[in-house]
């Protein structure tokens, strides 16, 4: 869609408001705890002014930037997966009571605290998150069966996404095809200018929904000179990739690959500890839990977060399907990249870099992809030279 628009940090201010008003439960990146995380947004005062992080193996720092972006981190220590798929989700209560046990359902998908509940508008996503989205929505909504609770909290929702000005040491978006300028899967995108002039943002409307919000803003049409200054920040940050994985023929080489000694390199480093799948944005496994109170008299069934690095998650009828840590490693890194095209028509990685910050070994999945490429390529060239 066309119709780009210029906007002051008053202007997302009031853009707050209005989704507040429609009754949105508006959120966004702000500090916590050292990292910037996604929380529920009232003001622009909560963003991360001035804040820049460093990424890289096992390495996440915030820094200060020396100037007021409020955008100029490079991604959050989580997506938007919290939001539309959360960690723990309460699927019923059960209660005692004088005519026997009455089950509850949550209705309208609130955590228990009540703070915040669909319909959600989230700001600051960037591109790696909004591909991420995708990825779900296929996975968790296009598929004969959907997920009522994330289709119901994906429903009427409100992406405000940002181009990354500054992408981390972990970063390969581009490698991907995935950014690092948002292209589809938004209502409003921002590109925040701040280096050549008054702190401003070019917004560029992604839905009717979106451009109906920057006419209620009343903002000025972006000028020629602020286009262009928001291109060459786009083009500028796809060149300072941290990172690069080369996808080709990638999926033939991980299923001809099972049993590389690569992946016993890596299981000597994996502690196994799930670290990965939990900031991955596009990770959906998930295991049931039943609990109840010592009365006996409340019992709860939730869904929650789990991981293929458990030992426990490939158990069925007496023992573990991948019972070694190079088993468990072999499959997250198989599916993510070569069997996830083939069940979703997509790879399961959206380059955002999130598992090789976190994880504590340093584990990079585009240097163990490399090293798996590496030593096949040197294989065939070996049988070749052979009479």
């Amino acid at each position: 869609m066309t119709g780009a628009h210029t906007l002051a940090l008053d202007d997302l201010q009031e853009l707050i408001d209005i989704l507040s008003s429609r009754g949105y439960s508006v959120l966004g990146p702000t500090v916590v705890d050292g990292a910037i995380d996604i929380r529920p947004l009232t003001s622009v005062s909560q963003l991360p002014h001035g804040w820049g992080d460093e990424q890289d193996g096992a390495h996440y720092r915030l820094r200060r930037r020396g100037d007021d972006a409020v955008f100029g981190f490079a991604c959050g220590a989580q997506s938007a997966k919290p939001v539309f798929f959360p960690a723990d989700e309460l699927l019923w209560r059960s209660r005692s009571g004088p005519d026997g046990p009455q089950i509850d359902r949550p209705d309208d998908d609130r955590p228990d605290d009540d703070r915040y509940g669909p319909p959600y508008a989230v700001l600051g996503l960037r591109s790696c998150d909004l591909a991420a989205i995708r990825i779900h929505d296929r996975v968790l909504t296009g598929r004969a069966v959907a997920d009522a609770h994330y289709a119901t909290r994906r429903t009427d929702s409100v992406i405000i996404a940002v181009t990354c000005t500054d992408p981390a040491g972990t970063c390969f978006c581009v490698s991907m095809d995935t950014g690092p300028v948002p292209s589809e899967g938004f209502d409003i995108a921002l590109t925040e200018l701040y280096a050549d002039g008054p702190h401003r943002f070019v917004a560029r409307p992604g839905s009717p929904r979106g451009a109906e919000l920057l006419e209620r803003l009343a903002a000025r049409d972006a000028t020629d000179e602020d286009l262009a200054h928001a291109a060459s920040v786009g083009e500028q940050a796809a060149q300072r990739m941290g990172r690069r994985l080369d996808d080709t023929n990638l999926k033939n080489i991980l299923y001809d690959n099972a049993e590389s000694a690569v992946w016993d390199d890596v299981a000597d480093r994996c502690l196994s500890c799930g670290n990965c799948t939990l900031v991955c944005p596009t990770c959906f496994c998930t295991s049931i839990t039943d609990v109840s109170d010592l009365a006996g008299a409340t019992s709860e069934r939730h869904r929650v977060w789990d991981s293929c690095f458990s030992a426990d998650y490939s158990y069925i009828h007496g023992g573990a399907v991948r019972e070694s840590t190079r088993s468990r490693y072999r499959q997250w890194m198989t599916h993510k990249l070569a069997a996830w095209k083939d069940q979703f028509g997509t790879s399961g990685c959206v380059g955002c870099g999130r598992c090789i910050t976190w994880c504590p070994a340093a584990i990079d999945i585009t240097a163990e992809a490399g090293e798996l490429r590496r030593v096949a390529e040197h294989r065939e060239e070996r049988r070749a030279r052979q009479p």
